[in-house]
C-alpha cells in the first residue's frame, strides 16, 4: 500500500542550489520511503492528479531538519550559565546536572518534554548524547521511538580522573567500555524499534577519558558497528590539552584510538588544521557544526565554507544547552551570521584587508543543505531530501505564519525560501512527519 500528499517543495540537492518542486505529488510506501516525485499540472485551475492529502497553498514542504550535536541530559539549564569558560561550566553547571540522571524518575520527565518539543521544531533526525547511566540512556531512545522521532542516542563514557568529578565518572576504563556496549544492545534491542533509534558509541571528549577507555571504545565501535561521536579541537583549552597530553592534534590523536571513522561526528572541529581536514576527509568523518554555541565556548569561528571546499562531510547541530536555541532553523542563521563574521573580521582597529578571512561567506542555501542533505550525508542515511529512495521525513510550514506576513514577489521562490529559512519559528510549522508517520 501507498499514500500521497501533494505540496509545494522546497530543498536543497547540492550546497550551492535550491529547488522548487510546486504542486509535487508525492507517493510514499508502508515502510517510509518515498517512491516517486511528479509533476502535477492543473487544467481550469483544477489539479488534474488525485492526492491522499493535499497542503494548502500557504503551506510548503521541506525536508526533515537534522541536529547533529544534542547534549539530552542539559535540556533543563538551556539557556543559562553562559558566564564561564567551557572548562568551568562543565564543572560548575554541567556536570552536576548530568549527574542527576541517576535518578530514572527525574531523566523520563525531561525526555518527556525535550523530545516532543524538538519534533515541534522540526527536529525529525536528533544524534543525543546521553549522561554516564544506562537506565537514562535507554529511556531516552525509548522516548525518542515513542514519539516517533528518528535518533542516534550515545550512553556518554567518561573515567578520566583529572579530568572529570569523583562524583559523575566511569569507575575505569573497563566499566566505561562495558557500560557503553550493555548500551548498544539494549537500544538496538528495544520492542519496535527497527532501526529508528541507534546508539551511538561516545566518548565525552579526550580531556574526560583515559587512553584504556578511549582505546576500548574504538575497539567497541569496531566490533558493534555503530557510529560513532565525540568533541574535537572545541576551544583552545581542549586543543591545547591534548596537545599537551599526545603531541597530536585531537583529529590524530582520535583518529590513533578508532575512533575516527566512516560518518564519524565531530563536534565544533574549531580549530581543524589542514592536515586534520584531510585525515577526516580520507576516512569520511565530519564535523558537527554548532555556530552559536562556537561563539560562546569555541574561542573560534568554524570556517565552515573552508571545510566545504575541503570535501568535509559537514552538518549542523544546536549544542543544546551549549547553544540557548533550540531550533535548527535558527542555527541555519547563525551559521550565515558566523560566515559573515569570519569573512568581514570583527577588530576596526585592524585595516579592512586584515580583519577577516577571505572566501569565508556562505549563504542561506549552503547553511540549509548543511541541516538536511548534509547532516544526512555525514549520519549515512537516507534522509535530507525528498526524493526516491530516502524515507519521507518531512515539515511543513505555514507561510501565513512567518512574520512578516508580506511577500515581496509571491512568484520569486527564492526569496520566499529565504524568508522562511530566516524567519519561521515554531509557531509556522504546521505538521512533521518521520518514516512516512505524522509526528506533529
Amino acid at each position: 500500500m501507498t499514500h500521497t500528499i501533494r505540496a509545494t517543495v522546497l530543498q536543497t540537492p547540492t550546497v550551492d542550489r535550491m529547488t522548487v518542486d510546486e504542486n509535487a505529488l508525492i507517493t510514499i510506501g508502508d515502510d517510509g520511503v518515498i517512491v516517486s516525485v511528479e509533476a502535477t499540472e492543473t487544467q481550469n485551475g483544477r489539479r488534474t492528479a488525485a492526492a491522499d492529502k493535499t497542503l494548502p497553498d500557504n503551506v510548503v514542504l521541506i525536508p526533515g531538519l537534522i541536529d547533529t550535536h544534542i547534549h539530552a541530559p542539559q535540556w533543563p539549564q538551556l539557556g543559562t550559565g553562559f558566564d564561564l569558560p567551557l572548562e568551568r561550566w562543565l564543572f560548575e553547571y554541567t556536570f552536576p546536572l548530568e549527574a542527576r540522571y541517576e535518578h530514572l524518575g527525574f531523566a523520563t520527565s525531561v525526555w518527556e518534554d525535550m523530545v516532543p518539543a524538538l519534533l515541534r521544531r522540526g527536529t525529525t533526525t536528533a544524534v543525543y548524547y546521553g549522561s554516564t547511566h544506562e537506565p537514562a540512556t535507554v529511556a531516552l531512545a525509548e522516548t525518542c521511538l515513542r514519539h516517533g522521532q528518528r535518533a542516534f542516542v550515545g550512553r556518554v563514557a567518561m573515567d578520566h580522573p583529572e579530568g572529570t568529578p569523583e562524583w559523575y565518572r566511569d569507575t575505569d576504563a573497563t566499566t566505561a567500555v562495558a557500560a557503553s556496549h550493555r548500551s548498544v544492545e539494549a537500544i538496538r534491542a528495544l520492542p519496535g524499534n527497527y532501526g529508528l533509534v541507534q546508539p551511538i558509541i561516545t566518548p565525552r571528549f579526550i580531556p574526560a577519558c583515559s587512553d584504556a577507555a578511549l582505546e576500548g571504545l574504538g575497539e567497541l565501535a569496531v566490533a558493534t558497528g555503530a557510529l560513532i561521536q565525540t568533541h574535537c579541537s572545541e576551544s583552545d583549552w581542549e586543543h591545547g590539552y591534548v596537545l599537551d597530553r599526545f603531541g597530536r592534534t585531537d583529529a590524530e590523536a582520535l583518529h590513533r584510538f578508532g575512533l575516527i571513522a566512516d560518518h564519524t561526528v565531530l563536534a565544533h572541529a574549531t580549530h581543524l588544521t589542514d592536515n586534520d581536514r584531510q585525515l577526516l576527509r580520507s576516512v569520511g568523518a565530519g564535523v558537527a557544526h554548532c555556530p552559536l554555541s562556537n561563539a560562546y565556548f569555541s574561542n573560534a569561528v568554524f570556517p565552515a565554507r573552508r571545510a566545504i571546499d575541503a570535501g568535509l562531510r559537514v552538518g549542523l547541530g544546536t549544542d543544546i544547552a551549549g547553544g540557548p536555541e533550540p531550533a535548527v532553523l535558527a542555527q541555519c542563521r547563525h551559521a550565515v551570521t558566523a560566515s559573515r563574521y569570519l569573512e568581514d573580521g570583527v577588530d576596526v582597529t585592524a585595516a579592512s584587508g586584515d580583519r577577516g578571512v577571505t572566501n569565508s561567506r556562505i549563504d542561506i542555501t549552503t547553511a540549509f543543505w548543511m541541516a538536511t542533505a548534509g547532516g544526512a550525508d555525514l549520519l549515512g542515511l537516507p534522509i535530507g531530501l525528498l526524493e526516491p529512495g530516502r524515507q519521507f521525513d518531512a515539515v511543513a510550514i505555514d507561510r501565513s505564519r512567518v512574520t512578516p506576513n508580506v511577500e515581496a514577489d509571491p512568484g520569486d521562490w527564492q526569496l520566499v525560501f529565504e524568508r522562511l529559512v530566516r524567519n519561521a519559528g515554531p509557531e509556522a510549522i504546521d505538521s512533521v512527519w518521520v518514516g512516512g508517520k505524522p509526528v506533529v
